[in-house]
């Protein structure tokens, strides 16, 4: 076994496995399955005879329950694809440089069992292991780890064989990822590699088409691809990768649990930080290309907020240097509370069509960003950059900074506070109450609405009975806060999806999972959020319907909640409020996405995860639905610790699999343990790296 996982360590070090065909003769599925769990290895279109449901079970056991399987009838035309035992082909992604050109007239091929003298001597000497004739024993030495592979691996006399499809017609997405440094000690030579090919075998024309799951309408077992968030501090203030070893080994441990890619904060506030028009995307390139390397999509955020005084926040990184100089010269750029408190996460939407930016609007300044970061990762756009989430507000979220954490100015589970009162918003909030014939109206919010960590019935405005919120002055001001984020929205996804249109990548939209208070008939902080949801109408209806007019994604957080989890006292109920937004995005068909609002790495967690991403509606089974994407929050040390790592793994192959598997957590689990113990050194390396 040694020697066989020596010598697949050296085709990956070497990129070898790109393009070229891999005939095993005479190994057992379960040992040729051993092949491709290793990191990279699982980006496969496998055809099989239709009576192998050994193999096919058996590949999801080893994690590769996404690979695209198409049963195959023995009465093929083309005699090389029939054997007695039936044979099983796994087209293999041509993405080697170096080989391209070769690959394009011809495959070739090994024996890695049933081995040929010289092409063993020649692997044997490439892997630095060698490989011997069947004695049916293997060394005690474990320092020459001489192994025979017909005495390790019996087998039934059925072959699988590897064919690679023609170039240009493929997923170019995943290179080989590089060993850890406790795998790749050394470097083959690639010239008596590619002598030991010389008997060519004619290539089969396969075509795999590499495509972005949207969301909407669901391909039926496709399941819900997984994305993790990077660090927030994943660049540098000073443009650079931060913790570029902990990056790169944490990139290659995710790839190899199998998620689909990463979500990466770009920062405004570190691109363009010195003068206007001057972007620095150094840092970035680097990640970004990091990414491409270990075959991971990227959902990358334009964030136009500061990092720093809400829930998570690890690190501080403030708006521009110039932004900030405008907002010290004018305070009214920033939102500001009826108590003249500003808050600097986010420039206010009073002054989104006002030059106030050293002759920009700022949503011109956020167009201008989108379309130089369009320009500078032209060639890395809907192939490893195929979704681009714009940032509307504080968090990113689209929303009022109506419960910032800085300072303690908010705590859970208080109502918030309205954030209306700078001098560009009370001028709309003026012309809207002359428009409607209440020219009084026009002067201030509601004065009786409390303070933040009030709760609803502590208040005029928000309680129960009589409370302003329902009256005819209440509905007059709550529509105009809310369409005046609703506006906000549109304003920037207009620019966006002019920006971003044939670049292949989808636009989407964070929205905050606002769940305390929910039970009560105001919503109270919701409202102060700028989300118009009382018990009698429905606030997420116009956002998703909104989304829909620009194709966006509806971004949506608090999926691992469940309600008896939070404070009942408080009336939060998390699962009522993600069904709301299911049903919203149905109902404007929008696709819907999903995060976790608090890092959470248990299985119960996990469940609720998976269970509110089928949208399972009305006692609907949803089958032709379910979320498009699942952002998990956040890669960090704590999720390679060993049994955060087993039920992650776990939880990936579960949401992947999606409605049509049945199977128990135990027994994902129970499988992901082969693949646990395959990468321990990576992950052990990973979670060690991030902790300095």
């Amino acid at each position: 076994m040694n020697a066989i996982v020596r010598l697949c360590q050296t085709l990956t070090y070497a990129k070898l496995i790109n393009g070229i065909c891999l005939k095993f003769d005479g190994l057992s599925p379960e040992m040729v399955l051993l092949f491709f769990t290793i990191p990279g290895y699982n980006k496969f279109k496998v055809v099989c005879d239709e009576d192998v449901q050994n193999m096919l079970s058996l590949a999801k056991s080893f994690g590769l329950e996404h690979v695209n399987v198409i049963v195959q009838k023995r009465n093929m035309a083309d005699e090389d694809n029939r054997s007695a035992g039936g044979e099983q082909m796994f087209v293999v992604d041509d993405q080697s440089d170096l080989l391209l050109s070769y690959c394009q007239h011809r495959s070739k091929t090994y024996l890695l069992a049933g081995w040929e003298s010289g092409v063993t001597n020649q692997i044997g000497a490439l892997s630095g292991t060698p490989i011997v004739a069947d004695s049916g024993t293997v060394s005690g030495d474990p320092k020459s780890a001489t192994v025979t592979a017909s005495a390790v691996w019996r087998s039934p006399s059925r072959s699988l064989r590897c064919m690679a499809a023609r170039a240009g017609e493929i997923d170019r997405i995943s290179p080989s990822p590089p060993l850890s440094p406790r795998m790749g000690l050394m470097r083959p030579d690639l010239s008596v590699a590619c002598q030991a090919l010389m008997e060519a075998a004619p290539a089969e024309e396969v075509v795999v088409v590499r495509e972005y799951k949207e969301g909407g309408a669901k391909v039926k077992g496709k399941g819900v691809p997984v994305y993790v968030m990077m660090p927030l501090d994943s660049v540098t203030m000073g443009n650079a990768v931060n913790r570029r070893k902990a990056m790169n080994v944490s990139l290659q441990a995710l790839k190899s649990a199998g998620v689909e890619g990463v979500m990466m904060d770009v920062w405004w506030g570190l691109v363009e930080r010195e003068s206007p028009g001057e972007y620095n995307w150094g840092g970035y390139l680097e990640l970004m290309e990091m990414a491409k390397k270990h075959g991971l999509k990227v959902q990358a955020v334009m964030s136009f907020h500061q990092c720093g005084g809400n829930v998570g926040d690890s690190c501080t990184i403030p708006l521009p240097k110039w932004v900030v100089e405008e907002i010290n010269n004018d305070p009214d750029l920033a939102y500001t509370d009826q108590w003249g408190r500003r808050n600097y996460e986010y420039l206010s939407l009073g002054v989104d069509t006002l030059p106030a930016l050293k002759g920009r609007t700022p949503v011109q300044c956020y167009g201008d960003f989108m379309r130089a970061f369009r320009d500078r990762f032209e060639h890395l756009l809907g192939d490893t950059i195929v979704e681009i989430q714009v940032g509307m507000g504080p968090a990113g979220e689209l929303r009022y900074p109506s419960y910032p954490e800085q300072n303690g100015t908010w705590k859970f589970p208080g109502i918030g506070a309205f954030q209306c009162y700078d001098k560009y918003m009370l001028t709309h909030l003026k012309a809207a109450a002359e428009a409607a014939g209440k020219p009084e109206w026009g002067s201030t919010g509601p004065t009786d609405a409390g303070h933040y960590n009030n709760w609803p019935e502590d208040t005029n405005f928000f309680r129960k009975e009589g409370g302003g919120w329902n009256s005819t002055y209440g509905e007059f001001f709550l529509t105009w806060y809310s369409q005046m984020l609703v506006d906000h929205g549109e304003r920037i996804l207009s620019s966006a999806k002019a920006i971003f249109e044939n670049a292949g990548v989808k636009i989407s939209v964070k929205i905050a999972g606002i769940h305390w208070h929910y039970g009560t008939r105001s919503h109270a902080p919701e409202l102060t959020a700028g989300y118009y949801n009382t018990r009698f109408r429905n606030g997420y209806l116009p956002i998703a319907q909104m989304l829909a007019r620009h194709s966006a994604i509806f971004n949506f957080t608090c999926i691992e909640m469940r309600d008896h989890e939070q404070p009942q006292d408080a009336q939060c109920a998390p699962e009522k409020l993600v069904r709301q937004v299911a049903l919203a995005t149905q109902k404007a068909q929008v696709p819907l996405a999903g995060e976790n609002a608090l890092p959470r790495y248990d299985e119960y967690a996990h469940k609720q995860i998976l269970q509110a991403s089928s949208l399972n509606l009305d006692g609907d089974s949803g089958e032709e639905r379910e979320m498009c994407a699942f952002t998990y929050l956040r890669m960090n040390p704590d999720l390679f610790q060993p049994e955060n790592w087993i039920r992650f793994l776990g939880f990936v192959k579960k949401m992947k699999e999606g409605k049509g598997d049945n199977r128990c957590w135990e027994e994902v689990e129970r499988e992901a343990e082969h693949f646990v113990h395959v990468t321990r050194p990576l992950v052990q390396e990973a979670a060690a790296a991030l902790m300095h």
